[in-house]
């Protein structure tokens, strides 16, 4: 798995929301966060941060607020959220080979069980990401190796 920079600042952004953004009772609320501070508290360019928001938006992970007193928040509490919701809301599939999703690999004659490798690669990853949500990394939870 390649973790890209956009992954990466999605997840940091996400993160920096969740935080500005919590109520206490673990539900989405409170302050809504500039894309500008956002990119300024993280360091990451704020043009791209812009496109990364606006992936996390359209996959139903932030709501945008628009005006002088606007920004973002989460649309759903930071313990519903989990950083393959994120991951694929900016790169697709968790797994690639040759680009392409791992699923839909295909082989023949000797390297036919590649296929069942990159499918255990692809779940295992997926195992992960999926069960570690924003609230388990803002109690500093990490998953156990």
């Amino acid at each position: 798995m390649y973790i890209s920079a956009r992954a990466d600042y999605a997840l940091r952004a996400m993160l920096a929301v969740a935080d500005a953004g919590s109520t206490g009772d673990g539900d989405p609320g409170g302050e809504l966060v500039k894309a500008a501070s956002l990119a300024e508290r993280q360091d990451i360019p704020l043009s791209f941060l812009q496109g990364i928001l606006l992936d996390l938006r359209r996959a139903g992970l932030l709501h945008s607020h628009r005006g002088t007193e606007g920004g973002y928040a989460l649309s759903r509490p930071p313990a519903e959220i989990s950083v393959g919701d994120v991951l694929r809301a900016v790169g697709g599939a968790l797994t690639s080979v040759r680009g392409m999703p791992a699923d839909r690999a295909g082989y023949h004659g000797v390297a036919t069980g590649l296929r069942d490798v990159w499918l255990a690669v692809d779940g295992a990853i997926a195992l992960v990401v999926d069960r570690t949500t924003l609230a388990d990394l803002l109690a500093d939870r990490a998953p156990a190796s």
